[in-house]
């Protein structure tokens, strides 16, 4: 028999899957059934950039290799558009692409930290970053953020344990998965100093950056020596409707990216072509489409407040760009009973908090992205259950 290796085994088992397995025991008693488990977006790509895609897989072209850190227009195009939102000139050879964040930030481990070695992470935690980092055998040291906090992390607790631990990293990911929580720019700068004054890395996850309120989230990219300290992770999966293509984007300084190549290399050659020529178009072309994205997140996450104040004894303890983070009513069971009678009996598909991290016991993660008002109506009802 084949044994999986201890690192595998020891690695959580993907939890969306886990959570969806309950809603199939549902048998439609409470209506239709409502899926706000992944952040996916609601609606598809415009026709233009389908159109951009398709013409893309036609080319002969792009079935071919490609350079391994993406293909130049693409980097060129993120690069120029990140120096317009970054206000500070960010070069083409400082820009990675990748197939998907996931991979970019379980490439950039592999650079930063050797295994047995600390990396601290705030909790609640993306599962994803710390199933990848315990498949490495990186050692995830937990930074707790608190309700009343709006979950955003304290960077003087995070300077201590940098020291205690000897970390090599610190991740934050901003605006935040799983609780939507925005970290104010006072707050990453203050980390990302601690991390220089330490001689650890500041990774910053910006995946949901494109659906931020106006003004930029901080001048990390401002100081000449931001690559000495900063690696900064994107995902064009949200903001161009295109999460199957897969492809996401490191953005670091010189060293980082010399060390990085030889994890591109490995992992995945070259990112996926066709999507890369299209998104090159799509950078500069959407802009208008994008905002009009921000402004249907932003009315929907305003709608969901509005049905979870009709359902009493629930607490909306965070919320933004995709997400909802939901504490339970005293009367009902940890995260985990919840969200499986929720699914079973009531249809409605959420995460539980302890999927996100320790101490999350009375938490649960809505994923509201992909649910028009109309869905959204539905919750006071569902979430009923538990009056």
């Amino acid at each position: 028999m084949i044994t999986a290796s201890t690192r595998i085994r020891a690695t959580d088992v993907p939890p969306i899957p886990a959570a969806r397995a309950w809603a199939a025991r549902y048998d439609g008693r409470a209506g239709p059934a409502l899926d706000l488990t992944q952040a996916v977006p609601g609606y598809p790509p415009p026709p233009a950039l389908l159109a951009k895609l398709a013409e893309a897989a036609g080319n002969a072209d792009c079935a071919g290799y490609g350079p391994i850190a993406g293909d130049g227009l693409l980097r060129e195009a993120l690069a120029a558009e990140m120096s317009a939102f970054y206000g500070a000139p960010i070069r083409e050879e400082a820009v990675a692409i990748t197939a998907g964040c996931n991979l970019a930030f379980a490439m950039v481990m592999q650079v930063l930290a050797a295994e047995g070695e600390a990396v601290l992470l705030p909790t609640p935690w993306y599962f994803n970053h710390h199933m990848a980092m315990t498949m490495q055998g990186l050692r995830a040291v937990p930074v707790e953020t608190r309700p009343e906090d709006g979950f955003v992390p304290d960077p003087a607790r995070i300077e201590a344990l940098l020291v205690e631990h000897r970390a090599r990293a610190v991740v934050l990911v901003t605006p935040n998965n799983p609780t939507g929580a925005i970290y104010p720019a006072e707050v990453i700068e203050a980390v990302a100093r601690a991390c220089r004054r330490h001689g650890a890395a500041l990774v910053l996850d910006e995946t949901y950056r494109d659906f931020l309120p106006a003004g930029r989230p901080h001048a990390l990219f401002g100081d000449p020596d931001w690559g000495d300290v900063l690696v900064q992770l994107y995902s064009f999966s949200k903001a161009f409707c295109v999460p199957g293509h897969r492809v996401g984007a490191v953005t670091a300084g010189p060293a980082v990216m010399h060390e990085l190549a030889k994890a591109l290399d490995t992992y995945q050659i070259c990112p996926p072509r066709p999507v890369q020529a299209a998104l090159a178009w799509a950078i500069p072309s959407l802009r208008d489409w994008r905002a009009g994205n921000r402004a249907l997140m932003e009315g929907r996450a305003e709608a969901f407040r509005g049905f979870v104040a009709q359902s009493e004894g629930w607490r909306l303890d965070a919320i933004g760009t995709y997400f909802a983070f939901l504490r339970l009513p005293d009367a009902a069971p940890d995260a985990l009973r919840a969200a499986e009678i929720l699914a079973a009996e009531q249809g409605l598909m959420t995460l539980p908090g302890p999927f996100f991290g320790p101490g999350q016991s009375r938490h649960l993660r809505l994923a509201f992205a992909n649910a028009d008002e109309e869905v959204l109506a539905l919750l006071p009802a569902r979430l009923a259950a538990f009056r």
